[in-house]
């Protein structure tokens, strides 16, 4: 086989075939022309995984290669050792010299809120922003002191928020073992400290996952988000917050389009009491000829909701 380096501005060619792709063989190292065989360039560097390993004990995963750079962090690229085998005792070790006293409570907190982000199905971007939130208010000291399991709820409720898929402080207390106030507490200081804030909350941010869970269609979604609408703008729901409101719409739909869902059903999925929905509902009653989207024809006589107990 024959061997020529041929390359134009950085890009090689076979010189019979100059229009024909190259193929790479990186066994040998060769970069060659499938038509004649002509060897254009060699010392082909394999970018690949490096699948070798150089110890008895063979793991799931034969790479060696660590994962990325976490930028939150302070400390520089270090070698690892795994905790297979009898290396328990060295990585305790390791991982203690190499990483700070910051460093370590950090990686602790992202921890936690990764937990607590899988266990409430939140994206990546989500728990990204939790973890960058939590970073800013560790620099400021602002939250010394306080619990770190409740910082890292705190910053995970605004960052729910801030992306669009806000969740109500029931569900940020669903996933962790701090109360409510306590997070509370860490929400203002938060919010203060970053000079920052979050978009009030709206019925509209919870109908979507409720109707989903509940397994309702999207006619059904659309006409609980007007009547929620329609409620607020009425007035008619004065001192319930918002999740309360959602809930109670969609038990007044569900009437409406006679589907079988108890207020217990939708109280489970909301989070809200079954009293509390059947109390917001009846709050409902008066204005219902004007909560429902005008081209909406109920499947009952929204007279005979009034019976309801």
């Amino acid at each position: 086989m024959s061997r020529k380096n041929t390359s134009t501005w950085g890009r090689q060619f076979c010189p019979a075939h100059p229009t024909v792709p190259l193929v790479e063989d990186y066994r040998a190292g060769d970069t060659v022309c499938p038509e004649c065989g002509l060897v254009v360039g060699n010392r082909v560097i394999d970018v690949g995984s490096e699948w070798r390993t150089f110890s008895d004990d063979q793991g799931a995963d034969p790479s060696r290669v660590g994962a990325a750079e976490n930028p939150l962090l302070s400390g520089d690229l270090t070698t690892s050792i795994s905790f297979t085998g009898d290396n328990y005792d060295m990585t305790r070790w390791q991982h203690r010299v190499s990483n700070s006293g910051s460093d370590r409570a950090l990686v602790q907190a992202f921890s936690e809120i990764r937990l607590m982000a899988d266990r409430l199905n939140a994206s990546q971007a989500i728990t990204d922003r939790a973890n960058t939130l939590f970073k800013k208010m560790t620099d400021t000291r602002a939250l010394r002191g306080r619990s770190t399991e409740a910082n890292c709820a705190a910053c995970l409720y605004i960052a729910c928020s801030q992306e669009g898929a806000a969740r109500t402080f029931r569900e940020i207390c669903a996933v962790c073992t701090v109360s409510k106030k306590q997070i509370g507490k860490s929400f203002k200081l938060i919010l203060r400290a970053l000079n920052t804030s979050v978009d009030i909350i709206k019925t509209g941010d919870f109908m979507s996952r409720f109707c989903s869970n509940l397994e309702l269609d999207h006619r059904a979604q659309l006409v609980a988000t007007t009547v929620a609408r329609q409620a607020v703008d009425e007035d008619v729901v004065t001192g319930r917050v918002p999740v309360t409101v959602a809930a109670a719409a969609i038990y007044f739909t569900c009437l409406a389009m006679n589907i079988d869902k108890s207020p217990k059903e939708i109280g489970d999925v909301a989070g809200v009491a079954e009293a509390t929905i059947r109390q917001t509902f009846k709050s409902m009653l008066p204005a219902k000829d004007k909560l429902f989207p005008p081209d909406f024809v109920p499947k009952v006589s929204l007279e005979s909701l009034a019976n309801i107990r």
